[in-house]
């Protein structure tokens, strides 16, 4: 997502532009999407990155349009807040801390976040009854979702309608410099450009090195449980439960830090359904149709890496595990740095220098 939305972003600008793209059997991110245009939970212990969250949420309605616009997508985006339930006061108070800590570090900028009740849940969702293990929910008004294989195919169609170039089952495997020129070699051949963007997920950190730049990311599993398609009854997206445009729900928000494994595990899967049910009983009716794996992209802080190497000047990194809600921000203002070289506003706090203070 990071690279498709940056990719979109230049080509919309006037920028020759050329994305090389992976093989299918690649480990992407991508296939572990929520769809989540979130907020409420990024950027803690880095208030930039939680700014950052939010402004890319404000230019998601306008990005939308955009790409319905010029591609006749629609990538059902819904901006009207998103909630994380809570099962049991323990998670009530252990959220409380976690808000009162976002709110001290926001400062002056604000944490627009609450913690609300079973009633007032209840009263967002009058076609689907409340499970009575849920006992609150944090709610923020800036969270939404997306269709994420909609938004993919949207940022695609666009950039390829914006005159750019797209090459699959292309993997870079190594990068040369020579001359203001870098070189992507790879099992289809060379190319040549006198800037490159990296974005390539699990393949990121080794390819960085190349050129000059720390990109520290590690893998986390994650796994995600489809049901069939019902009747709408739940207009609001939530952490570990939505349902999507389409009318199937989608359970995940797992985490398992067991390296590079994409598999699924009947344990984990046991939970994530478990806690769907508690959450809205009815569901306990609906037939699963698909269950995966996927691994994601995290760095050491969950916040956003990027930055311009001092050494290769013209090699850039962008990386991050949350890829749909910085879609809008990527494709505006970190193409427009690529583009420009016009840094949005305390971006160096963004430098994976933060990892060795």
């Amino acid at each position: 997502m990071f690279g498709a939305a940056i990719a979109y972003g230049l080509s919309r600008a006037g920028v020759d532009t050329l994305m090389l793209d992976g093989h299918d059997n690649n480990l992407r991110a991508a296939r572990g999407n929520f769809g989540l245009v979130w907020v409420q939970s990024k950027g803690k212990g880095l208030q930039r990155y939680a700014d950052w969250s939010r402004e890319s949420a404000c230019l998601w309605s306008s990005f939308a349009e955009e790409l319905t616009d010029i591609t006749g997508v629609s990538v059902a985006h819904r901006n009207d807040g998103g909630m994380m339930l809570l099962l049991g006061d323990e998670e009530v108070e252990k959220r409380k801390i976690e808000i009162a800590e976002m709110s001290k570090q926001s400062g002056a900028t604000g944490y627009n976040c609450e913690i609300i009740t079973h009633a007032d849940i209840q009263a967002y969702f009058p076609d689907i009854k409340l499970g009575k293990a849920v006992t609150g929910a944090s709610f923020c008004p800036h969270d939404g979702d997306v269709n994420p294989l909609k938004l993919l195919r949207a940022m695609h169609s666009g950039f390829v309608n914006s005159g750019g170039r797209y090459k699959s089952r292309c993997t870079v495997n190594t990068i040369d410099h020579a001359n203001g020129v870098f070189t992507a070699n790879t099992q289809e051949g060379q190319f040549l450009a006198p800037k490159i963007v990296l974005a390539a997920g699990h393949g990121i950190s080794q390819l960085a090195e190349s050129v000059g730049i720390d990109a520290p990311i590690r893998p986390q599993r994650g796994q995600v449980l489809i049901t069939e398609r019902i009747q709408q009854v739940l207009p609001m997206p939530l952490n570990s439960v939505r349902q999507t445009d389409e009318g199937g729900f989608q359970f995940g928000n797992s985490e398992e830090d067991i390296g590079f494994d994409d598999g699924t595990s009947l344990d984990v899967v046991q939970n994530i359904a478990l806690r769907a049910v508690q959450s809205f009983p009815q569901l306990s009716t609906v037939r699963l149709v698909r269950n995966w794996g996927c691994v994601r992209v995290l760095t050491p802080d969950k916040c956003a890496i990027y930055e311009e190497s001092i050494s290769h000047p013209g090699a850039y990194v962008a990386t991050s595990h949350s890829g749909v809600t910085l879609a809008a921000i990527n494709a505006r203002l970190v193409s427009k740095w690529i583009a420009t070289g016009e840094q949005p506003t305390d971006f160096n706090h963004f430098s994976a220098s933060r990892f060795h203070v």
